[in-house]
């Protein structure tokens, strides 16, 4: 039976969203309520136990919340916008969920769109939404996404492809002049993106860091551009950390050899780029932290984690745990045990799954419990997790098999969409419900276990201090019948925070030293 749930239906107007940004206050949003603070982040790894994502001031980060495809440079197949902008509504509503998380998608044809030159424009674009992220307390995270190499690898008006191929389509990432594909054939097979031979030479160059422009190595300009990047956002606390690369095309052992070099070379592009911060005078200088993955099948096969590479801890593992959520299958532990198991191997990092998620339908249907399920096991395992997606166009390339098929596309995220007009129609209010939902954000010390029960509107969770005045912050949705009771022990000061019009509630609580529990539930 599927589990009542906690309603949020109207999302009560959105209007927690106030209280989460500004502790019930709309005078300012620039500052956010107290517990909401983003301080900087930092690895903790653990070879046995499993890593941990921690801060500053002795707590056990999680981070939850979606990946935003607003920046991105995509190909343009149709006469229909590839993303929605990205509003302070939509932060709001990201707060209101309940996140402190977002998957920040930007392209590397719009970061350096000449080889060494990056575009301050963009990346300003890029400051303007991580501001509105972190007025309402939630993170961002910095993703260099690419999808089938890049954009200008759309088959050529006259490309004759052979059957059973069919033409390319173009996709996202990489700069044009980053792009070496030696003028190789622009067709997929069975519609599989990576199966186009020219991006599969665009991938061997770069694997290869074949000589492009001014006599640099196409990878060797990539790991550069990282370093540009981690300089000019050094002392950023706001921004959690920087996704690598996105879904990376290595098959096989060279390739996947060549992964971890350009990962151990971004890596230490990074931290040059944050010691060159430091020595400029930039205070409050941290180590950001830097998520790596596996090759771009990994969720699919099974095909485990990139060799080792040189790294240091602040370095999070970050696989894609899509199981069931192509097959319209079960998500299983298993595939949360192995992306634990695997991290052991870069000494036990932190793990954090950069996109999960299946269909939106499936939330509407009562016999099925994918989203609740995977949450539930991101609680069961602790790890953070950003679901794909917010916003999904219907000129998005994940759509233009659709149009040529001749189908109508249906597309993901939290918002209908009319694919005729490419409206916004209205809010997807059961999978928001299945996504709103009670968790620890920051526990102090360790967190040993969490627990949410949509049915009783219930979290349960559990943790041990090393010592007392350590903050505890959770969120909890509304409760079906009034203001929270709570249940504690090892904790001191614990209160609730409501929102306004009482739908959802901050909880926080400060550690008394050693074991401590918590359980919220209405009244």
């Amino acid at each position: 039976m599927r589990r009542a749930r906690v309603s949020v239906r109207a999302v009560a107007a959105l209007a927690i969203v106030a209280a989460l940004a500004t502790g019930c206050s709309d005078a300012s949003r620039s500052s956010p309520a107290p517990a909401l603070r983003l301080v900087a982040l930092h690895a903790e790894p653990d070879p046995v136990g499993g890593g941990r994502i921690v801060d500053a001031e002795g707590r056990t980060v999680i981070l939850r919340g979606v990946n935003v495809n607003a920046l991105a440079e995509y190909w343009q197949g149709t006469s229909f916008p590839t993303t929605f902008p990205f509003t302070a509504d939509d932060a709001d509503r990201i707060a209101a969920i309940g996140w402190n998380a977002v998957r920040l998608l930007l392209s590397w044809s719009r970061v350096e769109p000449a080889p060494g030159e990056i575009d301050e424009a963009y990346l300003a674009e890029a400051d303007a939404a991580i501001a509105l992220l972190a007025e309402r307390g939630v993170y961002s995270i910095v993703d260099l996404h690419q999808d089938a190499w890049n954009a200008t690898l759309v088959a050529r008006p006259d490309e004759s492809c052979a059957p059973p191929t069919e033409p390319a389509f173009g996709w996202d990432g990489a700069p044009g002049w980053a792009t070496l594909d030696g003028g190789a054939p622009r067709c997929t097979r069975g519609g599989v993106r990576e199966s186009s031979p020219a991006v599969l030479a665009a991938w061997g160059a770069f694997w290869s860091d074949a000589t492009g422009p001014g006599g640099v190595g196409i990878r060797t300009r990539y790991a550069e551009m990282w370093g540009a990047l981690a300089r000019r956002w050094a002392g950023r606390p706001e921004i959690a950390g920087f996704d690598l690369m996105n879904e990376p095309n290595a098959f096989g052992g060279p390739a996947e050899a060549s992964m971890s070099d350009m990962y151990a070379d971004a890596l230490t592009a990074i931290r040059a780029g944050e010691q060159a911060a430091r020595d400029a005078g930039v205070e409050d200088v941290e180590p950001h932290l830097v998520l790596f993955e596996p090759s771009a099948i990994w969720s699919a096969t099974g095909n485990g984690p990139p060799p080792d590479f040189a790294h240091d801890r602040d370095v999070v593992y970050a696989p894609h745990v899509y199981t069931g959520g192509f097959s319209n299958g079960p998500i299983t532990a298993a595939a949360f045990q192995t992306a634990i198991d695997e991290a052991r191997r870069f000494g036990g990092a932190p793990v954090l799954s950069g996109e999960w998620g299946t269909d939106p339908r499936r939330a509407s249907d009562p016999a099925d419990e994918y989203f609740v399920e995977h949450q539930d096991l991101q609680d069961e395992f602790r790890v953070s997790a950003t679901l794909w997606t917010w916003h999904e166009s219907c000129g998005d390339p994940h759509k233009a098999g659709d149009y040529r098929a001749g189908r109508v596309p249906y597309v993901w995220g939290e918002f209908e969409v009319d694919c005729t007009t490419n409206e916004i129609t209205g809010l997807r209010t059961d999978l928001i419900d299945d996504l709103t939902r009670g968790w620890v954000r920051a526990a102090p010390g360790v967190l040993t276990s969490m627990r949410w029960d949509g049915e009783s509107g219930v979290l349960e969770a559990s943790g041990v201090a090393d010592r007392e005045g350590i903050e505890l912050l959770a969120f909890l949705p509304a409760s079906k019948s009034g203001d929270p009771s709570l249940q504690t022990s090892g904790l001191a000061d614990v209160r609730t925070q409501p929102a306004p019009g009482g739908t959802s509630y901050v909880l926080t609580g400060h550690s008394a030293g050693g074991a401590w529990s918590l359980r919220a539930a209405g009244r």
